[in-house]
Order: structure tokens, then C-alpha cells, then sequence
């Protein structure tokens, strides 16, 4: 990542202002994920802002888990979360929990009750939302809210103690129930939750709510600047509140940004762990998953990745993006790198007639068209090869150059072969192909000049061996399936969003290959080596076509 800064935008002046100023004299930010589920693409902006942020300005940014939810959090997210983010390329100063601060943040807690700022209510859940009023109408005050000082510290430590069942009380910030920003009306800030937390285990039954726990866990770290998404900007003044009223100094600046919103992606955590426990796709990392893993299953590469979000830039207006950029980053980078290789996803025989029955030889194939240093690899050739079966036409259609009877095309890198005839089976399916080859025309070239306009990839049947092709397309049919307007998000799905092929024929130097591997199927497009593959069961899923599919 080092040769990678991020372009100037309005975070950055902001920053620029206040170094300037002296507000601060060196830059720190954080990363700060639940680890309630997998990262998405979200995610990845996120992922890029901060540590790019803190790269630009030589200061340092942690990765901190909010674990204040025990309920929905477990060991499983937290390493996912930390594999994500160093895959992309990414390294934090120091991995911290929100967890860590807890005696921290319940001396705060304490602090407002003493000072007159926090209460314990006794009211429930719903009746909670009922006395916030509304957008348009102020809310009413809680018959608990005139508590005594002691009387709240009694009973917030009798909270503690395990002495009251799950929502018997509350622990409110006293601010202003007829305050326009709905968020200031008396925000719950400690609740009970009788779970063993993945990190403190039995050691709390009470829990901060994550507005009160951010600001302070920011504070306790030294962050300079809190960036985070633009639905946290109604709760900035919240944030700012409890800074203040606890007479901190040196106080984090947050900042916020419009968050990714990428099309045909679901990014909800709670409808993606739907489709897991349904098993609808297959685990968080289904490459049809708009999570960073399922893209890295897929074949994404790390880099296409950081730029696209390099971008889409960053900016404070709501948009919608297109997943044509993502996959043109992603095909960009593939492009360049990915080694070629030859795989028939298809299979259809065709049989030279006058090669010599027995001969094999090897052709020798360019590893990279743009990358001589990349070397070149050997396939074999030989008497039956099999090409993909949407390369012969019995009776061709109009600038058909391909396979047809009478016409002549280039095996790529190898020869000239001329359709002869073809063989049927009793329902009329072709089952072969029948051609002569020219023996000067090896190389791909003709000695007597002659043109031909077609060339096609191929394999031999004796240089080859069989293969699983997993074809991705989009997991949803709508461009926005969060939009439950019309129905659930399921109704959405795609039918055909994996089609399993079975049978493919890839070219044998590819035997060898390990999961996570990438190549560029010639004709085809590009494609990983999935993670369930063995030596014997080689699966390669679909990363991106060739050419994009988004404007069909």
C-alpha cells in the first residue's frame, strides 16, 4: 500500500484545516466494525477512508471492534473482519476492542448520573418510543426522569449486580425530550443484557448502547478525527454532548460521508444472514455475496477493489453505483495480470481426419500477450480435440466465421483446420466434428497468405482433464432488492443466478492449481479456483465475463 495515497477530497480539508489551526498536530482515525456479521463493499470504503486517511497524513489508524451488542456477536465475525481487512491490503496500528473501555465508560456513566445528566428508567421498550413522540412532534418527559441522584446510583448499581431481568430498566442521558434532533431525546445509554460477552465473558449483565460507547471509545484512544457514514450525522450533536458534559479536552472531530450504495447488492447484515441460515447461498462467502470474502472467493482482486473505491470517490451526496465499475476495475486489473489459459466450457469433439492417428506434439503458448517476461507454457495437440460447441453451426448464420462445413479457422496458436463434415447422433445432436488441418500453417499462420477470419480456442482430448465451472451472474433480478415495497427481498432473487457445469475440459497445465488462483479463460472470460477444490475435483468459479453483462 505504500505507493498508494489517496486523492485529496472534503475530509481531507477539513483535516488540512485543522492541523493548520493547531487543533490538532498529527492525524489519527479508526476503523470501528460490530462484529455481528461479514464486511461488504460498504465496508471497503470505509476500510479505505480511514487507513487511507491516516497513510495520507503519516499517522496511524486502529482497527476497534464495537462488541457492545453480546447478543449478535461472536469470535467467528471478529477474525472474518480482521482476514478482510488485511487481504485488502490494509494494517492497523493496534487492534482494540470497544470491549476494553467498558470500566471506562461505566466511570462515565456514573459521572452524568452524579452530575444530574442520566437517569434509570423504569418504562419498557415500547413505552420508550411512545413518550419520544415524533419528526414532527416533541416527546414527553419519563415519570421516572426526576429521580434523585441517589436514587439512580442505587439502582444503576443494582442493575449491575445482576439484581433486575432482561429490560426491567434503563440507564437514559437527561438532555431534552422536546428537542428537534430526535436523538437527543434522552438516548438510552446502558441497558440489560444477561449474556456472556465474547470478549469480558460473565463479568457485565449491563451494556452501553453503541451512541454512548463510540464517542468515548474514540476519546479514550486519542482519535483526532471520527469518520464514519452520513446516517451518524443526526447523531453528531449526541456524540459532541456526551464529549462536552463529561469536560473532556483534545476531543475527536467527526466527520461524515455518504456510504456505498451499490446496485443488485444486498448489504444488510441482518437480510445476509438470512440467506446463510436459509441456505439460500452457500455461507457469507458465497461469491455471489456483495462481502468483501464472497468477492475474494470469486477472484476479485484486492487492488480492484481499493480502486474502485479510490473512484467513486468520496463525497457527501446519497448515490447509487453501478456494479458495471466494480467489475471494470475488477476486469482492468485481470487483464493485466491474469495468466491465459485454455478451457472448453462446452465440450464438442472434433476429429482431424488426416493427422496422424497415435501423434501428439506441443504448442508452445504465450503465457501473457503483454507480458513477454511472463514466459510461455506447452499444450498438447493432437488427432481429437474438442472445441465449445457454440463454435460449429451446421447451417451458419449471417458473419458466422466460426466452425461450418466448407469454412476454414485458426486453432489458436497451433492450425489452420477446414471443416469437412459432421456426425449426428439418432436425435439429431452433432457429436462431432470432422476437419482436415493444413501441417504449414503451425504457429496459427498460413505459408501462402491466405486469410481466414475466424480463430477459436480448443483443447486436445489427451492434453486436458475435467473440471467444474461454477457460472455467477447477480443474486437479485432488481437494482435495489433492499426495497421492500413490492415484497420481500427473497422474491427478488435471481433463478439463474449459479448455473454448475460439470464436464469442462481445461488444458492440463492447469492440473496443478490452488485455490484462490486466477486465469483468463480465452473467449471466455476470467476465472478463480474456488476453495472446495481438490486435486481430483478442480472447481473454477466465473469472476467476470470478458466483456460487461450490466447493459443486457
Amino acid at each position: 500500500m505504500d505507493e498508494e495515497v489517496m486523492s485529496s477530497n472534503f475530509i481531507h480539508d477539513f483535516i488540512d484545516e485543522d492541523l493548520k489551526e493547531g487543533v490538532y498536530d498529527h492525524v489519527q482515525t479508526r476503523f470501528p466494525p460490530e462484529p455481528n456479521g461479514y464486511l461488504h463493499i460498504g465496508h471497503a470504503k470505509a476500510i479505505c477512508i480511514n487507513f487511507g486517511t491516516a497513510q495520507k497524513y503519516g499517522g496511524i489508524c486502529n482497527l476497534r471492534l464495537d462488541d457492545t451488542n453480546p447478543q449478535k456477536e461472536d469470535t467467528e465475525y471478529v477474525d472474518a473482519i480482521k482476514e478482510d481487512i488485511e487481504w485488502l491490503g490494509f494494517k492497523w496500528n493496534k487492534c482494540l476492542y470497544a470491549s476494553s473501555y467498558f470500566d471506562f465508560i461505566y466511570e462515565c456513566a456514573v459521572k452524568l448520573i452524579e452530575d444530574g445528566k442520566a437517569y434509570v428508567d423504569d418504562l419498557s421498550a415500547n413505552e420508550i418510543r411512545e413518550y419520544r413522540g415524533t419528526l414532527t412532534e416533541p416527546g414527553k418527559n419519563s415519570p421516572y426522569r426526576d429521580r434523585t441522584k441517589e436514587e439512580n446510583l442505587d439502582l444503576f448499581k443494582r442493575m449491575t449486580n445482576g439484581e433486575f431481568p432482561n429490560g426491567a430498566r434503563v440507564l437514559r442521558a437527561k438532555i431534552d425530550m422536546a428537542s428537534p434532533n430526535i436523538n437527543m431525546r434522552d438516548p438510552v445509554i446502558y441497558r440489560i443484557a444477561h449474556v456472556t460477552h465474547h470478549q469480558t465473558g460473565d463479568k457485565w449483565c449491563v451494556y452501553p448502547m453503541y451512541d454512548f460507547a463510540h464517542p468515548l471509545s474514540d476519546y479514550k484512544e486519542g482519535v483526532t478525527h471520527s469518520l464514519c457514514s452520513l446516517e451518524f450525522e443526526n447523531h453528531r450533536p449526541l456524540y459532541d454532548w456526551f464529549l462536552r458534559e463529561l469536560d473532556f479536552k483534545n476531543v475527536p472531530r467527526q466527520i461524515e460521508f455518504a456510504r456505498l450504495n451499490l446496485n443488485y447488492c444486498l448489504t444488510s447484515k441482518r437480510k445476509c444472514l438470512a440467506l446463510v441460515n436459509e441456505h439460500i447461498v452457500d455461507g457469507w462467502d458465497d461469491p455471489r455475496m456483495a462481502t468483501i470474502s464472497g468477492m475474494r472467493r470469486r477472484g476479485y482482486p484486492a487492488k480492484a477493489i481499493r480502486t474502485f473505491c479510490e473512484k467513486i470517490g468520496v463525497s457527501k451526496a446519497y448515490s447509487v453505483v453501478s456494479m458495471d465499475l466494480l467489475e471494470s476495475c475488477v476486469r482492468d486489473e485481470l487483464n493485466e495480470n491474469a495468466p491465459r489459459a485454455m478451457a472448453v466450457l462446452d465440450p464438442l469433439k472434433v476429429i482431424i481426419d488426416n493427422y496422424p492417428d497415435g501423434k501428439t506434439e506441443e504448442i508452445e503458448v504465450e503465457v501473457h500477450p503483454n507480458h513477454p517476461e511472463m514466459g510461455t507454457r506447452k499444450v498438447l495437440f493432437g488427432r481429437e480435440l474438442f472445441v465449445e460447441r457454440e463454435d460449429f453451426m451446421a447451417e451458419p448464420v449471417k458473419k458466422y466465421f466460426r466452425l461450418f462445413p466448407g469454412n476454414e479457422v485458426r486453432l489458436k496458436s497451433a492450425y489452420f483446420v477446414k471443416c469437412v463434415g459432421f456426425d449426428c447422433d439418432e436425435n439429431g445432436e452433432v457429436t462431432a466434428v470432422h476437419c482436415t488441418y493444413d501441417p504449414e500453417s503451425r504457429g496459427g499462420n498460413s505459408p501462402d497468405g491466405r486469410k481466414v477470419k475466424g480463430t477459436i480456442h480448443w483443447v486436445s482430448a489427451s492434453g486436458s482433464f475435467n473440471a467444474t465451472v461454477n457460472m455467477y451472474d447477480r443474486l437479485f433480478n432488481v437494482p435495489n432488492p433492499s426495497d421492500e415495497t413490492s415484497g420481500s427481498f427473497k422474491d427478488n432473487l435471481n433463478p439463474d443466478s449459479l448455473k454448475v457445469l460439470t464436464g469442462c475440459l481445461i488444458e492440463s497445465g492447469l492440473k496443478d492449481v490452488k485455490p484462490g488462483d486466477v486465469f483468463q479463460f480465452m473467449r471466455k472470460g476470467y476465472f478463480c479456483v474456488d476453495k472446495n477444490s481438490t486435486c481430483d475435483n478442480i472447481i473454477f468459479n466465473l469472476t467476470v465475463p470478458l466483456n460487461s453483462s450490466w447493459g443486457k
